[in-house]
């Protein structure tokens, strides 16, 4: 079943914002079985949108527009889908309701601006009533039309919960189509590219599809078949293979996170976490307390961004700092050697680095980490080499902290440092 994809925004075609929700939309559909036989991106513009929706009820059964749905003043795609397609706006009550349940929530004016989003083109179907994201969907001239917000999580809820299974019921045509999502970590493209060159001959229909999730790679594995046992059975072989492939890289599946798969070993060890963290800025408590019932496992963390501190609080030796630097794999053992004191924990996680852009040196250039793992008898270091802004060197820090977390307790080896 064929069908095509339409992002609007003038952001998009001006090269400000990248365009994820026509990656995501594509890649959804695809390993849906649903094919995409366009990609269309046009600015804000009456004439543009008018083009492309005419172009593609002409040539597909389906149509997936996102963007141009909120309350600024440049979010037209309502007022311009109604013109283009010749259905007058009409007030929809389901939408308005919510409208004003969410201004007398938060104490705050109904506006015209926040009223427009609840005006859509006659014929129009809202899609999720019951939540905060939402979108719309109408049928012209037999080709379905699903018009979605341009927020790339709002979008991509309303894509999995709502699009994907509606049209996947409506071609009942179409066979049992199953997906499968492996997350990995440690790895890029290239490097799962290449092991999987060994696969050749061994997935059989398995479609293998690569998604760039920064720090994480997804690999998915999508299949169609007659029947659900068959399906199953033959996804069965390949992941089997395929993590066989990748090995301890895969640290989960499908809604898994790394911090929820830690917390989850964590709590089959009966081990308790503390961090002390430096460069990370306090960012992997906030992802390990992300999840709900992290608690039970995890005590606390030190933010020890100043030397003074790692000094008082973490009782690191003001001679290892002067001669080492904060730095260093010296300090990073000490820091996770003082936070397990501290915190009386059974496992420590420390880590210290140059985030950048500045700050670096020749002999510790920007993107220079150490990490330090300690529990009772052992404290164990490491030294690695971060690539990317500074936002980008904090998170691969804070995600090969928790990795570490992982390995040591599946007994797996830890990623190789620099």
């Amino acid at each position: 079943m064929e069908g095509e994809i339409i992002t609007i925004g003038s952001e998009l075609i001006s090269g400000r914002t990248l365009d994820f929700n026509a990656w995501y939309a594509a890649g959804r559909l695809t390993a849906s079985g649903l094919r995409v036989t366009r990609i269309t991106s046009v600015g804000d513009d009456f004439d543009a949108v008018s083009e492309a929706l005419t172009r593609a009820l002409a040539a597909s059964r389906f149509v997936i527009v996102t963007g141009g749905l909120g309350a600024t003043e440049d979010d037209m795609t309502s007022e311009i889908v109604a013109r283009a397609l010749d259905r007058p706006l009409c007030l929809d009550k389901e939408m308005f309701s919510l409208l004003k349940s969410y201004t007398e929530d938060r104490g705050i004016r109904m506006t015209p601006s926040l009223e427009k989003m609840a005006w859509m083109p006659d014929g129009s179907r809202m899609l999720n009533p019951e939540g905060r994201a939402c979108g719309f969907a109408l049928t012209q001239e037999g080709v379905r039309l699903y018009f979605l917000p341009g927020v790339p999580d709002q979008m991509r809820y309303l894509m999995d919960k709502y699009v994907i299974p509606e049209l996947l019921d409506v071609y009942s045509t179409l066979p049992v189509i199953r997906q499968r999502v492996l997350k990995v970590f440690g790895l890029n493209e290239p490097g799962i590219a290449e092991l999987f060159r060994g696969l050749k001959g061994e997935i059989g229909d398995v479609v293998l599809g690569f998604y760039p999730r920064f720090p994480e790679n997804h690999v998915t594995l999508s299949l169609r078949g007659a029947d659900e046992d068959s399906v199953s059975a033959e996804l069965d072989r390949v992941e089997k293979n395929i993590r066989a492939l990748l090995g301890a890289h895969v640290f989960g599946s499908e809604n898994d996170t790394m911090a929820g798969v830690v917390g989850e070993a964590l709590l089959e060890k009966g081990f308790t976490l503390g961090l002390a963290e430096s460069c990370t800025g306090g960012l992997i408590g906030h992802l390990v307390t992300e999840t709900a019932g992290s608690s039970r496992y995890y005590r606390g963390g030190v933010m020890a961004y100043s030397d003074e501190v790692k000094a008082t609080l973490l009782g690191v030796s003001r001679t290892t700092l002067e001669r080492d630097g904060a730095v260093s794999e010296a300090t990073i053992k000490e820091m996770a050697q003082g936070v397990r004191r501290l915190l009386d924990v059974d496992l420590a996680v420390a880590v210290s680095g140059i985030a950048g852009p500045g700050g670096g040196t020749e002999a510790k250039p920007v993107g220079t980490v150490h990490l330090g793992l300690s529990v009772a008898g052992e404290t164990l270091a490491g030294r690695y080499r971060f690539w990317g802004t500074r936002e980008q060197v904090k998170r691969q820090t804070a995600y090969m902290a928790l990795d570490w977390v992982r390995r040591y307790l599946h007994g797996d080896p830890f990623l190789p440092g620099s």
